[in-house]
């Protein structure tokens, strides 16, 4: 009995003997501050850097064409660390860096030359890209390699915008890491009805594939300083830009999708002509087709609830139920007419069903989809469209 005992004991530490052996952690890592962390990219029309210009003088470089310029957005742990020591580092949180090429590859695989330490891609959060590259190339042409690519996830967001992409990655604030600064604006949706739903790189390429026209977020830049500004409107067929929606027609598509998650809507009082604004607490929206023959038309039923926030009109009671009608009917006019004056430049300006319309009515008239949806842009511009919108305002806040 002792005897096997002792084998028990004997096996039970050989176990653990092997289990320890085999809790080496990962084989392959690397220290943080060996590593560029990778956390954005803005891809811009060829623009030779300042090395790449010398190098072209001295003979140097490699055959390409100046296609395309890559920044790339690298952390500074350094900064970032002592930053959180000293409470107030005056270093960058991040660096960026160009390349210029025809090859998005080869671009990547430059920066080893000019840097000690390897770019690491899996942390990848934005993506930003140029008004002059998407209308010069294709969505499928840019982001091919990165739709390939098992260190991208497919998280990463995707941003179009007027000037240089590589501006939208650069800020005054120090302290303050750009991509992450475009992360944070994304989350404020809540907060506004003229921010568009993200759009991840796997969103997109699902898009992409749908064949439809499609939105992405706009960003301008001025001065390190950023702001979301309308959306880009990206042609289903050619995956190119299209032409891009002002903040008032994004605002349109919000309420025709009813993806929206706060915001307001600004009137004015009929009998007062003094300002009125409605906060948007809920929206629901409903697009209706109706097929009869050949004919296709559509209603859009949209709903919400809010508050009454803010009212000019002093000599009014807020609470009195003739001027609650009047500021709701205001409000549902100046809904009414957004969603009209962006319908009528989707229809007649771009020629691009960008709202949603053709896939409702792939889902209620499948066997109708099937015959026009290769055409489908060019016959929405011709589809009448009506609109029924009701706003209920069911607070006041304490005013009165």
């Amino acid at each position: 009995m002792k005897q096997s005992d002792n084998h028990i004991k004997f096996l039970l530490v050989l176990l653990s003997g092997l289990l320890l052996v085999s809790l080496t952690g990962c084989w392959s890592s690397h220290e943080i501050e060996e590593l560029s962390l990778e956390i954005g990219i803005a891809l811009d029309k060829g623009e030779e850097s300042a090395i790449e210009k010398e190098l072209k003088e001295q003979g140097g470089g490699y055959p390409k064409r100046d296609l395309m310029t890559f920044t790339y957005q690298i952390v500074n742990p350094q900064a970032i660390g002592a930053g959180s020591k000293d409470g107030g580092s005056q270093q960058k949180s991040y660096t960026n860096i160009s390349e210029t090429g025809d090859s998005s590859l080869e671009m990547v695989r430059e920066v080893p030359l000019r840097k000690d330490r390897p770019m690491f891609g899996h942390h990848l959060k934005v993506m930003v890209i140029s008004e002059n590259l998407i209308r010069a190339y294709s969505l499928e042409q840019l982001l091919e390699i990165y739709f390939r690519d098992n260190d991208i996830r497919p998280s990463c967001l995707a941003f179009i915008s007027k000037g240089r992409a590589s501006k939208t990655l650069e800020s005054k604030e120090t302290g303050e890491i750009p991509s992450f600064r475009l992360i944070g604006i994304a989350d404020n949706e809540y907060r506004t009805s003229r921010i568009l739903p993200s759009v991840s790189l796997a969103k997109l390429m699902s898009k992409m594939h749908s064949g439809s026209s499609f939105l992405l977020q706009n960003v301008v830049s001025a001065n390190g300083e950023v702001k979301f500004a309308g959306a880009a409107v990206i042609d289903g067929k050619h995956k190119k830009l299209r032409g891009f929606l002002n903040e008032e027609e994004l605002e349109g598509i919000t309420w025709i999708t009813g993806k929206g998650k706060g915001g307001l809507v600004k009137s004015f009082d009929t009998e007062t002509g003094e300002l009125i604004i409605y906060e948007i607490e809920s929206m629901k929206s409903q697009i209706i087709p109706h097929v009869k023959g050949d004919d296709i038309s559509f209603d859009v039923n949209v709903e919400s609830e809010g508050r009454l926030s803010e009212n000019w009109a002093a000599s009014e009671t807020a609470f009195e139920n003739e001027f609650l009608k009047r500021a709701e009917k205001a409000a549902e006019k100046e809904v009414k007419d957004l969603m009209k004056n962006v319908v009528e430049k989707m229809q007649k300006e771009y020629e691009a069903d960008v709202a949603g319309f053709g896939n409702q009515l792939r889902i209620k008239h499948p066997k109708t989809w099937e015959k026009v949806k290769k055409d489908w842009d060019q016959l929405f511009s011709e589809v009448p469209i009506k609109y029924n919108v009701k706003l209920t305002i069911t607070d006041y806040g304490t005013s009165g």
